[in-house]
């Protein structure tokens, strides 16, 4: 069953804009748990650039992956402090001994295909000139009258053509963990596409 509180999947929580107790009319998920307040405020939907940034989102996404993205915000500092910072040469040089290291974390999520998943795509982008994943991925930004401002959560798509173009790169690239679903939720979370509600005052406020 889908999480009706998860900001890469809001088709779940169909609705307009909700004030929250500050006045603030907001997204409707974004009132469902108090971490959620400031993830929606100040960063979701606000442009990320940066090798190591995009890598870290991607591979949060990817652990999202079937789980609520609240699952994973709140494990966010334990995924940090497990995968060094994300910073891909760090990661990329991980061995059998992290592996185990990570799957034995309580601080992160122990699925081992997404783990070996995550120190995979580190060694593949270890090998890619610097600043080449940023380019790649903003590469698919639609532009921005490409699609109409949501006006409530039904409005928002879970997959765009973009996204599948997105996934299918990423993966011919040797990336795993990386299908339309995911990349559309990367493009959320990170600014390429603006999918907070017309009434949203974190859309008005940019």
């Amino acid at each position: 069953m889908t999480d009706p509180t998860d900001p890469t999947d809001l088709t779940a929580s169909a609705g307009a804009a909700v004030a929250g107790p500050d006045g603030r009319l907001r997204c409707p998920w974004a009132l469902s748990a108090e971490d959620y307040v400031a993830y929606h405020d100040e960063e979701w939907g606000r442009p990320v650039h940066g090798d190591d940034a995009l890598y870290e989102r991607l591979s949060l996404e990817a652990f999202q992956s079937g789980l609520s993205w609240i699952t994973i915000l709140r494990r966010r500092p334990g995924f940090r402090a497990a995968f060094a910072g994300f910073r891909i040469e760090k990661v990329a040089a991980f061995n059998d001994e992290d592996r185990e290291r990570l799957l034995a974390d309580p601080g992160i999520i122990r699925n081992r295909a997404k783990v070996d998943a995550t120190m995979a795509n580190a060694k593949v982008l270890a090998d890619w000139a610097p600043g080449e994943l940023d380019e790649l991925i903003w590469s698919f930004a639609p532009d921005p009258g490409a699609y109409p401002v949501p006006g409530s959560t039904t409005d928002v798509p879970a997959v765009t053509a973009e996204s599948t173009a997105l996934s299918k790169t990423l993966k011919k690239r040797g990336l795993r963990f990386v299908g339309p679903t995911t990349a559309y939720a990367l493009m959320q979370a990170c600014g390429l596409v603006d999918d907070h509600l017309a009434a949203c005052s974190s859309r008005r406020a940019r």
